[in-house]
């Protein structure tokens, strides 16, 4: 326990920092520390994927994430200063190009080297099965360790330059919109997750999913939930005192930040459990060790996969 408690309380310093490098400094820095995080989760999915025995290109698997920070920094730079609306849909085209132009190159680089793949399947004593249809299949289970975790998590680059949208009720607020959508962002997996537990331990009752994660109760999701919303009332309350952050919250009513942070809860819950699912199939408790007490980076973001997308979406649509 003492571990993990060490661990949370680096994590939250860092988070900490980053904040404060994002308001004074640039925003590169949470952008670079995205795409550090999911190189070590990209790698730990490919561990999970081979444990299940979906063959793939690990090396690409994990290299990835650099490809897409990359990517996205070139459609955030070149789509924001273009000053058009939708910048945001066009930077995730250029992430979906990506995927599917290194996974087409992983394929045709698979069937030219015919003699290492037909030994690798030999080795792994496939049977009904031929070069290109091998080929294709490895290919495809890369872009799924591309999707999962990789390109969902690293739209967390997108919500942290939110604020660069040409939306008229963003017009001269600078970084401040999104230092309080990324931290929301942030906050609503770490309460609900927090809350669900303790809750969980404390009322018991009837299994979530007690298949998939047998700690999981009903009361805890329902508790994870409803101390989000509280919490994060609470923090739309005290920035409403700040006076750099008043005019957007002027344009950001509180119910519908709520909203939003309520859906997000459960968004972040369903996440968890879909990679819970990973890992049961895969046959492991944890995806790593690389967090003392929290056991791999793949495990402390579980939470996150699913949310980056959603708040993404969320937020640009109330923005409108």
């Amino acid at each position: 326990m003492s571990k993990r408690i060490y661990t949370s309380v680096a994590i939250v310093i860092t988070l900490a920092l980053l904040f404060v490098l994002k308001v004074y400094v640039s925003d590169l820095f949470f952008d670079t520390f995205f795409a550090l995080v999911a190189c070590f989760a990209a790698f730990e999915m490919s561990r999970l994927f081979t444990k299940i025995g979906r063959y793939h290109f690990h090396w690409l698997v994990t290299l990835f994430p650099a490809l897409m920070f990359a990517g996205n920094l070139i459609g955030i730079h070149f789509c924001s200063t273009s000053g058009d609306l939708f910048w945001v849909l066009y930077t995730i085209l250029i992430d979906l190009a990506i995927m599917l132009v290194v996974s087409g190159l992983a394929f045709l680089f698979s069937v030219v080297l015919r003699k290492k793949t037909l030994n690798e399947i030999a080795v792994r004593e496939l049977k009904n099965t031929n070069l290109c249809k091998f080929s294709f299949k490895k290919a495809l289970n890369t872009l799924a360790c591309f999707v999962y975790p990789s390109f969902l998590f690293l739209l967390f680059m997108l919500v942290n330059h939110i604020g660069e949208l040409p939306l008229a009720k963003l017009k001269g607020m600078g970084v401040y919109p999104s230092v309080l959508l990324l931290l929301t962002a942030i906050l609503i997996p770490m309460i609900t997750d927090t809350f669900a537990m303790l809750i969980g331990q404390l009322f018991g009752g009837k299994k979530l999913c007690p298949k998939i994660s047998p700690d999981k109760h009903i009361s805890g999701a329902i508790g994870g939930v409803l101390w989000s919303v509280v919490v994060c009332a609470c923090i739309y309350l005290v920035f409403g005192c700040i006076e750099v952050f008043q005019g957007f919250l002027g344009v950001f009513p509180i119910w519908a930040y709520l909203i939003v942070v309520a859906i997000g809860s459960c968004v972040s819950q369903a996440s968890d459990i879909f990679e819970s699912v990973i890992k049961r199939r895969a046959g492991v408790k944890d995806s790593g060790k690389i967090l003392p007490g929290h056991g791999g980076m793949l495990d402390r973001i579980d939470s996150y996969i699913f949310i980056a997308p959603y708040v993404l979406l969320a937020f640009w649509i109330c923005l409108l």
